[in-house]
């Protein structure tokens, strides 16, 4: 198996280093042997896994391979606690190796090829699909993250500069405050946008890469906002695209203007703190589309 150039392109790689990339040939074929299966097609990757087409018998998985790191055991463990309701389903797992062996799913098709309005259609579903029963105490909830954030909000406002009128910090301030009440005991996935939207066979649309937290299924809405801001051409069509994956989840209105309001203040002075140019302009035009 021969790791693809663009992956190896990936950004991540520039500040962790090229060791694990370098061993991934190696760890694939071990991972073959340990869950008998064979390669059976041409790789597919994000920014940090490479997913191989493989099949044991006459059976198609994927065998997906990432750091053995924090966020890959949470990976692995959302899938696991998930058990294929809405996501990807994973028939076995090895943490310490940062693999999974999955369903196949068509890696080369996603929500980010659908038409911006079936598209919205289809995130809300999958929000109300992913919100299932859920009581653990060592799960992250919506509430406690934006509680936290919301401490470091001005602090932040003011070591930027004050990048935007204060009349804005206090709209994120009064939304963040507003969802701080939503405790819900349903799962949220806090890492969902079109392109791990996948089309499945036993389900409609199956997520991938689930980042698993407790309480607010709003919380993640402007990222499936910001996915594609830049194929929206105004205002209108970002309120739209709101209201239309608001309806689609059953969640309020109001509610889901406030998630979008919150989370894109937050992103832009988390960005601005890390030195992105590009990515505050984009705040500042999905702000003005949602509030």
């Amino acid at each position: 198996m021969i790791v693809p150039q663009s992956f190896r392109d990936q950004p991540r790689w520039r500040s962790d280093g090229t060791a694990w990339l370098d061993s991934l040939a190696d760890r694939f074929h071990q991972q073959c042997e340990a869950w008998d299966v064979q390669p059976d097609g041409k790789p597919w990757h994000g920014s940090n896994a490479l997913v191989v087409p493989v099949r044991r018998g006459n059976q198609p998985f994927a065998l997906r391979l990432a750091p053995p790191d924090d966020r890959t055991r949470g990976e692995l463990a959302a899938l696991g606690f998930w058990a294929g309701r809405g996501t990807v389903l994973q028939h076995e797992a090895d943490p310490a190796a940062g693999a999974s062996l999955l369903e196949r799913l068509d890696g080369d098709s996603s929500l980010q090829k659908t038409d911006l309005e079936p598209a919205a259609e289809v995130l809300g579903q999958v929000m109300r699909r992913l919100a299932v029963p859920i009581d653990d105490p060592n799960v992250p909830s919506t509430s406690g993250i934006v509680a936290a954030r919301l401490a470091e909000l001005e602090p932040d406002w003011r070591a930027t500069g004050e990048p935007f009128d204060r009349s804005v910090l206090e709209l994120a301030t009064s939304a963040g405050e507003s969802l701080m009440g939503i405790t819900d005991a349903v799962a949220v996935n806090g890492d969902l946008h079109h392109d791990q939207v996948l089309p499945g066979d036993r389900e409609p649309w199956l997520v991938v890469d689930p980042v698993l937290l407790q309480g607010d299924i709003s919380y993640d809405l402007a990222r499936c906002l910001w996915w594609r801001l830049d194929e929206m051409p105004d205002d209108r069509t970002i309120r739209s695209q709101l209201a239309r994956i608001a309806r689609a989840a059953g969640v309020d209105h109001d509610h889901a203007v406030a998630a979008v309001i919150f989370r894109t203040v937050d992103y832009w002075l988390w960005g601005l703190r890390n030195g992105l140019t590009e990515d505050p302009v984009r705040c500042a035009r999905l702000l003005s589309g949602s509030a």
